[in-house]
């Protein structure tokens, strides 16, 4: 492979990745359509972007003012806050190796989940990827202040997806309301500095090819580019920013949840633009102790192509295959 061939990718339309107007799941005045718009992309090739969330473009611009200032802070000040084997908190470049790639990761990340007490009982029993948020309170207070409100919206809109998801596939919008009362919703800042040559020669991604671990993710993007996605052909083909949208895709668990009906896709991420690149992803994914078992959602014993498996022991040991603060 040449440089110049790396990580190239077809430019898209809606036809490929389609935008779905998702107010009336949001309201609840017609979930039906927007479930079928659902299935027909989850059973493509497992992205699309959603519209008519609701979500005041306040709320987008102030959580990525806070992210900018957040990372411009000097890594002194980051590091009060260093990444966890929690998964909360800063983690510096280099520390991101995804199964497979040639080389780290060229971002860093801070990261959150719900809001979660010390003396909660899942904190209390040590359950998988449930802990208490790091936040920068003495070096820099205003993060969680300033990041809650998009995170909490989000993951307002996420409910609404997931019970659209539900109707998808057969079964009644409420289906997955139980298992979301205390939610695995992870969110991430994450900051892409621009792609160099020798970045390029090095077979360096911002973020190399992978599928998500989880059952649903929703990602606010800037509007440097850079999001790509595998089509089912195996072109790869951009995933550009779309004003105002944020960009969902099915994660490893849905997939399996579902039988493989839908689709857990590769995508990547290479910032090429002459600017930094942020993007805020939220994992919305249910209580740790959920069981991911398709016989749950319809699939006969005799179909069945998997054992069930715990929510929080799935990710949190694809975690550990993937970031090295769990290797020291």
């Amino acid at each position: 492979m040449t440089q110049s061939e790396f990580a190239n990718a077809k430019s898209t339309d809606a036809s490929m990745i389609p935008v779905i107007d998702v107010s009336g799941a949001v309201s609840g005045t017609d979930i039906q359509s927007v479930a079928n718009a659902i299935y027909m992309a989850a059973t493509d090739h497992g992205f699309f972007y959603i519209s008519g969330h609701g979500i005041p473009q306040n709320i987008f611009e102030q959580a990525f003012a806070v992210s900018k200032d957040f990372f411009a802070l000097p890594a002194a000040s980051k590091q009060t806050v260093a990444v966890d084997t929690h998964q909360r908190g800063w983690m510096a470049q280099g520390m991101s190796h995804l199964s497979g790639a040639a080389t780290h990761d060229l971002k860093e990340v801070f990261f959150w989940g719900a809001e979660t007490d010390a003396d909660d009982p899942d904190v209390q029993a040590r359950k998988p990827m449930v802990a208490v948020n790091q936040w920068p309170s003495d070096t820099f207070p205003r993060l969680q202040k300033e990041l809650l409100p998009y995170y909490n919206a989000v993951c307002n809109v996420a409910r609404h997806v997931m019970a659209a998801i539900a109707v998808s596939l057969d079964q009644k919008a409420d289906f997955f309301d139980a298992c979301y009362e205390k939610p695995l919703a992870r969110g991430q800042l994450v900051y892409y500095p621009s792609s160099t040559a020798e970045d390029e020669a090095e077979q360096r991604f911002g973020v190399a090819p992978h599928t998500d671990f989880g059952v649903l993710t929703l990602l606010l993007q800037d509007d440097s580019g850079g999001l790509q996605v595998q089509s089912k052909s195996g072109e790869w083909i951009e995933a550009p920013p779309i004003a105002g949208a944020l960009v969902c895709n099915i994660g490893d668990l849905l997939a399996r949840w579902s039988n493989n009906r839908f689709s857990s896709t590769l995508h990547r991420v290479i910032n090429r633009s002459e600017n930094a690149r942020y993007s805020i992803p939220v994992f919305f994914d249910p209580h740790t102790d959920t069981v991911i078992d398709p016989l749950d959602l319809g699939v006969s014993k005799l179909t069945s192509k998997y054992e069930p498996v715990t929510a929080g022991q799935h990710i949190s040991g694809q975690n550990k295959k993937s970031f090295s603060q769990y290797k020291t």
